[in-house]
């Protein structure tokens, strides 16, 4: 049974990698802001949008793949109540770190398995992040020795890198964190016999 990753996400890929597991990888083809749009006005909460992106996900991929398990990944930061994307650019970045400083936001990260198009899986993770308070002087130098790679987070830092000095207290997975609850979906997989037990 072939595992995919629905995802050209490499964080992803190497996760999966390093527990061992031997995977394909074939990004989705999803506009995820037209799935989401109507769910935001409908006024669905952070975990189910996240839930149905990475869903929407694995879905498109295994509709071409038959028999495969497909894996669907999605995360959505959740900050005030309200739900955040990725920094168009340093500013935004910046700006967005100032609104975080000292204060605690949500990583929520879903992740669902699917079979000939329809989900066989799925489950959200919960992560909260406390962020230390902040200068904007600390947050240009931050900005500076991170570059441009922190556009591609939701919440302009990698955990992994230079961004673990933002935070004072992180309640949560480090996989949720990361983008991929690796424990559950693990747990799963020997469920379904797709890794050895």
């Amino acid at each position: 049974m072939t595992l995919v990753l629905a995802s050209g996400s490499s964080i992803r890929a190497e996760l999966l990698k390093n527990a061992g597991l031997a995977i394909e990888v074939d990004p989705a083809d999803v506009d995820e802001r037209a799935v989401e749009a109507p769910l935001l006005e409908a006024g669905f909460p952070p975990e189910d949008l996240a839930a149905i992106l990475a869903e929407a996900k694995a879905n498109d991929v295994s509709s071409r793949r038959s028999g495969d398990l497909v894996i669907g990944a999605d995360q959505i930061l959740a900050f005030q109540g309200e739900r955040r994307t990725k920094p168009e650019d340093m500013e935004a970045a910046r700006r967005q770190l100032l609104a975080f400083s000292g204060k605690t936001h949500e990583l929520l990260s879903a992740v669902v398995i699917s079979r000939n198009g329809e989900a066989i899986w799925r489950h959200v993770s919960t992560a909260r992040l406390t962020m230390r308070d902040l200068t904007p002087k600390f947050i240009g130098r931050y900005l500076a020795a991170a570059g441009d790679d922190v556009l591609s987070s939701v919440g302009a830092y990698k955990l992994e890198g230079i961004g673990v000095q933002l935070f004072d207290k992180i309640d949560g997975d480090y996989f949720t964190i990361l983008g991929l609850p690796m424990l559950p979906l693990l747990d799963h997989l020997r469920a379904l016999g797709a890794i050895e037990t």
